[in-house]
């Protein structure tokens, strides 16, 4: 897919790149696998990632050295228990079925499952991610009306920057507008990063 091509030596434009698993898919996957009459390992599974979904309710906000840290001090034990169990448990399921196929799934990826325990800026799902893709996504149809490729592209900034802004906890039309303000005013490009989102909200009156 395309996402593995990124991974690869081949990759055109750069290095490889790391992929980042997402443990709500993982874990998605093993309830959709849990048998009707029920398995005890399903229901372990769950508390185990559960655990970990609890540490970063007690980071989330932070900055990414506290949340790597925190990280590698109480997720990484659990995600090493987690797999060294799953791996255990493994034995006793059928590969060919729906519950050994979820099992593999999350072995088998389990360097991009455990890659946000390094690194402090990449969440442990993408749930943020789909769910600020979703409006555009919805939105799709309106983009075909943009008049031609670089209107497309602009309005796929424009659906970006109110996104980041939606995340940050910032007023889309108040940033919008203090934004056009400073760069009409001739803000300096070498100074742009101030001016985004996550930036901007840490400034005294958005200013």
């Amino acid at each position: 897919g395309a996402y593995t091509h990124l991974a690869t030596p081949k990759r055109t434009g750069g290095d490889p790149l790391r992929l980042a698993f997402c443990w709500a898919h993982g874990r998605r996957k093993l309830i959709k696998a849990k048998p009707k009459k029920g398995s005890p390992i399903v229901d372990k599974a769950l508390l185990r990632i559960a655990t970990l979904y609890k540490i970063e309710d007690q980071i989330r906000g932070s900055d990414p050295d506290q949340r790597r840290a925190v990280r590698q001090e109480l997720s990484r034990p659990l995600v090493d228990e987690f797999f060294a169990w799953l791996q255990a448990q493994a034995g006793r399921v059928s590969r060919k079925s729906d519950l050994g196929k979820a099992m593999a799934y999350m072995l088998k990826r389990q360097d991009g499952f455990r890659l946000f325990l390094d690194d402090g800026h990449v969440d442990i799902d993408s749930n943020l991610v789909e769910n600020a893709i979703r409006s555009p996504a919805m939105n799709r149809r309106n983009a075909l009306f943009a008049g031609h490729d670089e209107g497309g592209r602009n309005w796929a900034r424009f659906a970006s920057l109110i996104s980041s802004c939606k995340m940050n906890g910032v007023e889309p039309y108040a940033y919008l507008r203090d934004l056009f303000t400073k760069l009409a005013n001739g803000h300096l490009d070498r100074d742009i990063d101030i001016l985004m989102p996550w930036a901007y909200v840490r400034q005294p009156n958005g200013a």
